[in-house]
């Protein structure tokens, strides 16, 4: 279930359809993914989440594994 994460500048409200893929208890961002490799573009996309929202903590986490912990990357602000 994504969350819409709204956009303002400058007190105009910016349809940039930026979307959290699962916020757990208004606190975690969890982003998911199917990739080859998590790579610094994933990263910097949560740690834009976790700024744009105040949030502190986040994972991303990439089904596409064998092993689903070595998919799980922890950001914290």
């Amino acid at each position: 279930r994504q969350v819409p994460l709204p956009v303002e500048y400058k007190g105009i409200k910016l349809d940039c359809g930026y979307k959290l893929d699962i916020l757990v208890e208004d606190a975690v961002i969890l982003e998911l993914k199917c990739v080859e490799k998590v790579l610094p573009i994933h990263e910097a996309q949560l740690l834009t989440y976790l700024k744009m929202t105040g949030k502190k903590v986040g994972f991303i986490l990439n089904f596409n594994v064998a092993v689903l912990s070595r998919g799980l990357v922890r950001k914290v602000l």
